[in-house]
């Protein structure tokens, strides 16, 4: 067994996994903060990461840890009925249940009791994610342009129309709107569901919302506080 520790865990507006975008830097409007556990939280330990616009987080699929395996996974954009082998996915059900996720550095803040805290957007990630790393993005070696992405295509640039009364749109904070707009347009649908008349529900933000979609379109039909546990 190899040794690892978590160092920090993320807070983000996502209490479940049904809503988070499928990849990091999807939407960006959406933030998070990455909290370090208190053995962590040294300021030296961040020294010069201010001068790097991007960051790797290196974490655990949390939801996700199971003490068996499976040599293929359905992905979900290929309907949920075709095997792909599991290392040629992102899936979560791995022999180790590792995600890595690409993040913009808005902000160090400097917290009186959590100590350093890095504000981040683009992030993929549930709320109280466990992070077991995070190291700096290298542009000259971690881009690739002229990468190919094998059976997912083009779905990256896919997105919905998103129809919301504005009174609903209201009961959404002023900060967390676009963020909101910006998931919803991403489709956060599993991939083989297509039943116009479904109402879906969301948790994002404190918040319940209740939405359906038909063809191209995604109308949202009922925003509301999320109901206690």
């Amino acid at each position: 067994m190899i040794p690892m520790h978590v160092i920090a865990t993320i807070r983000s507006d996502f209490p479940t996994k049904f809503g988070i975008p499928r990849q990091s830097g999807l939407v960006e409007e959406l933030k998070a903060t990455v909290v370090f556990e208190p053995e962590y939280r040294n300021p030296d330990a961040l020294r010069g990461l201010e001068d790097f616009s991007h960051l790797w987080l290196i974490w655990q699929f949390s939801q996700a840890v199971r003490e068996t395996w499976s040599p293929t996974v359905r992905p979900p954009r290929l309907g949920g009925n075709t095997r792909m082998g599991v290392f040629a996915t992102r899936s979560p059900f791995r022999p180790n249940p590792i995600g890595l996720s690409c993040v913009k550095l808005e902000e160090i803040k400097k917290d009186p009791v959590l100590g350093p805290v890095l504000v981040v957007s683009g992030a993929d990630l549930m709320d109280g994610t466990p992070i077991l790393d995070l190291k700096p993005y290298l542009p000259y070696a971690d881009a690739h342009p002229e990468a190919t992405g094998g059976f997912t295509g083009n779905v990256g640039g896919t997105t919905l129309r998103v129809e919301c009364p504005p009174e609903l749109l209201e009961a959404v904070p002023q900060d967390k709107r676009q963020a909101l707009l910006g998931v919803l347009s991403r489709d956060p649908r599993p991939s083989y569901q297509h039943d116009p008349s479904r109402v879906y529900g969301m948790a994002f933000a404190g918040l319940e919302v209740g939405f359906t979609v038909d063809g191209d379109t995604l109308y949202v039909c009922r925003v509301e506080p999320k109901k206690a546990d």
